[in-house]
């Protein structure tokens, strides 16, 4: 770790899924130095995975570098106004502005864009297709991880995909956005969009969506690039 990097690390998991995706990652960064905690969202409302988001930033110990994968874009876009928040740092991440939504933001996908297999809401969930969920989500697995995920999904709840953003993080905080380019579940030229209109600096993987998962390596390596870099402006502040 630089000697001078931000040394709390706060990683935010997306839909779907549950924070156990980001172990490999995890285990990079506290090999490497790093603090890590892991937010477990319970993924109901953007408004709740918010506050358990502030909560974990609340109980470290100095400035944070706030991560977060696909729809933990949007909870660390409301989160990250935290004061202890020094960057945000997005993998394959939905990045909205005030008033926008997940659901506003793939209202309209572009022509040809592959479409996420959600199924129907049942009981103010969703779910992905189980048979569809590797090839859309986790491509670059082994077929029996992929396997795996579709089989132990959390379920979605509407209220978390439909909450708007109050105040976004990203005007006010400098941020990094790992682009993954096989992205079957939020297109890349998408996330390139969303980067761009946020300033975010960029880097570009290949990867599918579970890049978490498989390139930890590389989500890492951004993760400590905004770690780094931060802490000259905290320095600055």
């Amino acid at each position: 770790m630089d000697a001078g990097a931000v040394r709390n690390v706060v990683l935010v998991h997306g839909g779907f899924v549950d924070g156990s995706g980001w172990q490999l990652v995890y285990d990079l960064l506290k090999h490497d130095g790093y603090n890590v905690a892991v937010v477990q969202n319970p993924t109901l409302s953007l408004e709740g995975d918010a506050a358990a988001t502030r909560r974990v930033i609340d109980a470290q110990d100095g400035p944070v570098v706030l991560v977060g994968h696909s729809y933990g874009g949007a909870v660390i876009t409301e989160a990250g106004t935290h004061p202890s928040v020094a960057a945000l740092v997005y993998i394959a991440a939905f990045v909205p502005d005030k008033g926008e939504s997940v659901s506003t933001l793939i209202a309209n996908p572009p022509p040809g864009a592959p479409v996420p297999p959600i199924l129907p809401p049942k009981d103010g969930f969703l779910l992905l297709d189980r048979e569809k969920f590797p090839a859309s989500f986790a491509g670059d697995l082994p077929a029996e991880q992929a396997a795996f995920m579709a089989d132990s999904q959390v379920p979605w709840g509407t209220d978390a995909l439909g909450g708007s953003i109050t105040e976004p993080a990203w005007r006010e905080k400098p941020s990094w956005y790992l682009v993954a380019t096989e992205d079957r579940m939020i297109p890349p030229p998408a996330q390139r969009a969303m980067s761009e209109r946020a300033g975010s600096t960029v880097d570009e993987v290949a990867g599918s969506h579970a890049i978490y998962v498989s390139q930890p390596a590389a989500v890492a390596a951004t993760i400590e690039q905004a770690a780094s870099a931060s802490a000259a402006r905290q320095q600055v502040r």
